[in-house]
C-alpha cells in the first residue's frame, strides 16, 4: 500500500525543514514565524493550520533535528570498520563541513546557549535527543556493556560539541583547526 504524505503533511514536512535551517543558521530569536513561513514560500497566516504556537514548531524542530543528528551519527558509526566506529563520528563531527555548515548540522552545537531559555517542551525534546546522541557515543566504549563508560560519553559529547562551538566562533582558522585537533587527541586518547 502506497502511503504517499497528503498535501498537508507535505507542508508541515516543509514548514519543518526550513525552520531547521533557518533556526539553527540564525538562532531561535534571530527569525520569527513570519520569516520561516516566507522562507518556506508560504503565507504567515498558514502557519496556525500545522502548529499552535512557535513554540510547538521550536520543539518539533527540537525533536527533528536532534533526530536528524542522530540518525546522521548512527549511519556514521554503521558505516566503520569495526573498532573504529568512535573515531568516525569525531572525526565526522568535528571536520571543516561540519564547522562551515551550522543549519545543516549538530543542533546542540549551533544552539546549545540558547536552549535554557526556551520553553519547556523544546528543552524537553532537545534533552531526549542529547540523551539519544550520548548514549550512541557510550555504545562506542569498550566499557558501556558494563555500565562503566556512562561518564566517559557525557564528557565525550560536551567535548565535541564545546569543540565545535568553539572551533565556529573564533575568526582564526589555525585556532579553530587547532581546537578541533586537541578535542580529538583528547577522545581518542588510550585508555588506562
Amino acid at each position: 500500500m502506497n502511503e504517499t504524505p497528503s498535501r498537508k503533511e507535505q507542508t508541515h514536512d516543509r514548514i519543518l525543514k526550513t525552520a531547521s535551517r533557518a533556526i539553527r543558521r540564525k538562532g531561535y530569536g534571530g527569525i520569527g514565524v513570519a520569516d520561516i513561513m516566507k522562507e518556506a514560500g508560504l503565507t504567515h497566516g498558514g502557519f496556525y493550520a500545522h502548529f499552535a504556537s512557535k513554540t510547538d514548531l521550536l520543539a518539533e524542530v527540537a525533536d527533528r533535528t536532534g533526530a536528524d543528528s542522530l540518525g546522521r551519527l548512527g549511519r556514521i558509526a554503521d558505516a566503520a570498520p569495526e573498532g573504529e566506529a568512535l573515531a568516525a563520528i569525531v572525526d565526522a563531527y568535528l571536520s571543516d563541513q561540519h564547522v562551515e555548515s551550522p543549519e545543516t548540522g549538530c543542533p546542540v552545537a549551533a544552539l546549545g546557549s540558547e536552549l535554557a531559555r526556551q520553553e519547556p517542551p523544546v528543552r524537553r525534546a532537545a534533552t531526549r535527543r542529547m540523551k539519544e546522541v550520548i548514549d550512541l557515543l557510550g555504545r562506542q566504549l569498550p566499557g558501556w556493556a558494563a555500565g562503566d563508560d556512562r561518564g566517559q560519553a557525557l564528557a565525550t559529547y560536551c567535548t565535541l560539541v564545546g569543540a565545535l562551538t568553539i572551533a565556529r566562533a573564533v575568526d582564526d582558522p589555525a585556532l579553530s583547526r587547532a581546537v578541533r585537533d586537541a578535542a580529538r587527541d583528547l577522545i581518542l586518547a588510550p585508555r588506562d
